[in-house]
């Protein structure tokens, strides 16, 4: 008979390192909307509603921010996300209920200071 050797796997044992840097979690990002005086109380909420999926008394609490400081947070999430929901903003058309109105809103992404 061959002399044959058996190999057994031995566990991997995870470090306190290696366990820190699986949980990692991505960076946060806000997005950001800017205030303009082209743009009704009506369409932020209809906005907020229709791209966040905000009931339309937290869509009127943003539309309310935006207007009283001139920007408000509408999310905080990954970036990939928070690109995805300003590009949504930038391309939700103008705002049919005042007749100067040429385009969207404006919206930012900015990193949360954590």
């Amino acid at each position: 008979m061959a002399d044959q050797q058996t190999m057994v796997a031995e566990p991997q044992i995870e470090t306190e390192k290696q366990r820190k840097s699986k949980a990692k979690k991505q960076p946060r990002y806000h997005v950001i909307l800017w205030d303009d005086t082209d743009h009704s109380y009506d369409y932020v909420v209809l906005m907020m509603k229709q791209v966040f999926r905000l009931p339309i008394e937290t869509g009127f609490q943003i539309a309310k921010e935006v207007d009283n400081r001139g920007r408000a947070i509408c999310l905080t999430t990954t970036l990939e996300h928070a690109e995805l929901k300003r590009d949504q903003i930038h391309s939700f058309g103008k705002d049919e209920l005042i007749a100067r109105c040429k385009g969207s809103m404006s919206a930012t992404i900015e990193p949360v200071c954590e």
